[in-house]
């Protein structure tokens, strides 16, 4: 009887404050790729690295990525952060995902910023030693000096999404149209909640 092989897991930090199409896309690129089996979306409650003040409730966050997820069965989200110690520090939440699912096998999905500063994170070699990381080409950072300098990380040839979380922030705070960058649902919850609408960030759960 041969010895059933792990499921493969992709683990995407982030705050996704909020989510937008080009993190549900790299997502899929993953998956599709057959990089790894499942893709679970790790909603951030406090960013060490962030300044809290800016971070919507994380149950918002959370209710959003749940929309652009929608039916997805190779994307989950995961709230495994809300009830861990903060700020959130990576190498203690792979530990607890590690011990509570032993038959599956987890690798870090992240921006080649996020790799080029991966030393800053708290116990980062033992990351670096027990779990392997895909790397997507993130505007600003020179991808070929992540292999160069962390030769165990994997790039990938993922395609360059141009926009980010902060962006759509602004561009709703404008009154601007951000709906091409958001999944429909996301938009539409956005615009009914009035979400990002003033620079203070509700700090209670909607619904």
């Amino acid at each position: 009887m041969t010895k059933q092989s792990k499921k493969h897991v992709g683990l995407y930090f982030g705050s996704f404050n909020p989510v937008h199409i080009g993190h549900i896309q790299l997502a899929e690129y993953v998956v599709e790729q057959k990089l790894v089996d499942e893709v679970w979306f790790v909603v951030s409650p406090c960013n060490p690295f962030k300044n809290p003040s800016e971070q919507l409730d994380e149950y918002i966050r959370l209710d959003m990525l749940m929309l652009a997820i929608g039916g997805k069965s190779n994307l989950k989200a995961s709230d495994v952060e809300f009830v861990l110690p903060i700020p959130s520090y990576t190498v203690d939440t792979l530990k607890v995902l590690t011990t509570e699912n032993p038959d599956y096998e987890f690798s870090l999905i992240m921006g080649s910023d996020n790799a080029l500063a991966i030393e800053q994170w708290k116990n980062y070699t033992e990351i670096l030693e027990n779990y392997s990381l895909l790397v997507y080409p993130r505007q600003g950072s020179d991808a070929s000096t992540v292999i160069g300098k962390f030769p165990r990380m994997q790039l990938l040839p993922s395609p360059h999404y141009n926009i980010s979380s902060t962006e759509i922030r602004n561009l709703i705070l404008q009154k601007k149209d951000a709906s091409q960058w958001l999944h429909p649902e996301v938009w539409e919850f956005i615009v009914e909640n009035e979400i990002y609408r003033s620079s203070i960030t509700p700090e209670t759960r909607i619904g």
